[in-house]
């Protein structure tokens, strides 16, 4: 966008990565609602295309704001005189250092877990977000405890009602061919494996989009499809090596059968996993999928930025940092102006795109002295992603976000086809979760944006015989 905007000036782009994220076909679904498919290519392609941009090859060392300065882990320094920080978040690990521990959160870290998947009988999965729970419902032949803080799965994204909606999909035999989906498809082509250095643990990769499994090959040693178990309402409470837990002479469990896990554990596993709720389980390595942390790290030190509870640098609705010419997009953001009452910040990919996006945009305007409105797609917060293979759309304050006591939900549900809710609040209709191909989201993002009173339809709103689009287009 910069490079469109200013074809007669230098840009930079500094990665730590050899290959840049791009978007690709991209489809604009609804008003808000947009898909896309993200690919890795090789930084030369974006150079061809705009000759005046240069990609440095180097991650950055240190940021001297009040000199304009950038000094990268080469050796090099670069002036700046407007500057994007783009640098994403990385995985919150629930314990630092441990070897079985595994998080995962970009291609790199998805390959790791492949090839520790095939020498694996049982794993644990902690963590209740969409890449927690994609994993989960991919992988076979593993027995796997999956821990969760919250009462139901999913919680993220959708409410109780939707997870036990979808909880059947888990225990059922998956079909061999999956329905073909078109969203963000994630690659790291075989050629590359060679040259590309792989990724340790504390280096950032780039974030998976919706559709990182696919091409994965997601199964363990076992012959049987799905082994899933649920503790919810715990967290991990410590990590035991082997001899750690064989000297602590207590029992694990073994894999619960019919829902009762009293049976204590023969078997020795690599590592045992001590939950809050008292259980132990064995299991070959665990998997940290529980969310991430703004990437600030190399730009604070000596420099007075304005940062925000989740951690990410603080931007107005112009993208600006607290700081002179500095503005931040995505995941290391914290956006700190008023929202729309139906938008709020969320780390993924769709938003990760809008604002930078917009943020070229602000920096263009500043350059030239002009003014610039809030963009659009920060109206109203939609999202369409896929889980255990239904489509999944979330709009607004879906979950009811920060509306307190002062809402009620409308639902309606065809067990195995779909699964509706709508947040209402004094008639108006604040937010929504669509599950299955509903063909809702238009109807109900024009309702959530023009903010009709919807009263007088009463529960006749969600009901399957009258065709709620004749009323509202």
């Amino acid at each position: 966008k910069l490079a469109m905007e200013f074809p007669s000036e230098d840009i930079f782009l500094m990665t730590a990565s050899p290959v840049i994220k791009a978007v690709t076909n991209f489809k604009q679904v609804s008003k808000t609602l947009e898909e896309f498919d993200v690919e890795e290519q090789p930084s030369s392609l974006l150079e061809k295309r705009y000759p005046n941009i240069k990609v440095i090859h180097s991650g950055v060392k240190q940021l001297k704001s009040d000199e304009h300065k950038i000094f990268t882990e080469d050796g090099k320094e670069y002036m700046y005189e407007k500057l994007c920080l783009c640098a994403g978040a990385k995985p919150k690990l629930i314990f630092e250092g441990n070897p079985y521990v595994l998080g995962i959160r970009d291609t790199d870290s998805a390959q790791a877990f492949q090839k520790k998947l095939a020498q694996a009988e049982r794993i644990v999965v902690v963590g209740n977000g969409g890449i927690a729970l994609e994993l989960v419902y991919e992988i076979q032949g593993c027995e796997v405890i999956w821990a969760i803080k919250d009462r139901a799965i999913g919680n993220t994204f959708f409410d109780a009602g939707a997870a036990e909606f979808l909880i059947p999909k888990l225990t059922a035999e998956k079909q061999e061919t999956p329905i073909e989906c078109k969203r963000t498809k994630y690659t790291t082509e075989g050629s590359e494996e060679k040259e590309r250095p792989t990724a340790a643990s504390d280096k950032l990769g780039s974030a998976l989009g919706p559709d990182w499994h696919e091409g994965l090959h997601l199964k363990g040693t076992k012959e049987f499809s799905h082994k899933v178990h649920i503790e919810i309402l715990c967290e991990v409470k410590k990590i035991h090596l082997q001899q750690e837990f064989i000297q602590l002479q207590r029992t694990s469990l073994t894999f619960p059968k019919d829902e009762k896990n009293v049976e204590p554990d023969e078997v020795l596993w690599p590592v045992y996993v001590e939950l809050t709720n008292g259980k132990i389980y064995g299991c070959d390595f665990i998997v940290s999928a529980t969310g991430v942390v703004p990437n600030v790290e190399p730009f604070l030190d000596g420099n007075n930025f304005a940062v925000g509870e989740d951690g990410g640098l603080k931007v107005d609705k112009h993208m600006h940092t607290s700081l002179p010419d500095i503005y931040a997009a995505g995941d290391i953001c914290t956006a700190a102006w008023e929202p729309s009452p139906v938008w709020h910040q969320m780390r993924l990919w769709t938003q990760a795109r809008q604002m930078g996006w917009y943020a070229a945009k602000c920096m263009a305007a500043d350059t030239l002295g002009e003014s610039i409105d809030l963009d659009f797609s920060f109206e109203l917060f939609a999202h369409v992603t896929k889980f255990f293979n239904y489509k999944v759309v979330v709009l607004g304050k879906y979950n009811a976000q920060g509306l307190g006591l002062d809402h009620e939900l409308m639902l309606r549900c065809t067990k195995g086809q779909e699964y509706v809710k709508v947040v209402m609040q004094n008639g108006r209709m604040m937010g929504a979760v669509l599950i299955g191909e509903t063909d809702l989201e238009e109807t109900f993002e024009n309702l959530i944006l023009n903010q009709m009173d919807l009263s007088a339809y009463g529960e006749d709103l969600l009901n399957p015989d009258i065709d709620i689009e004749d009323y509202f287009d």
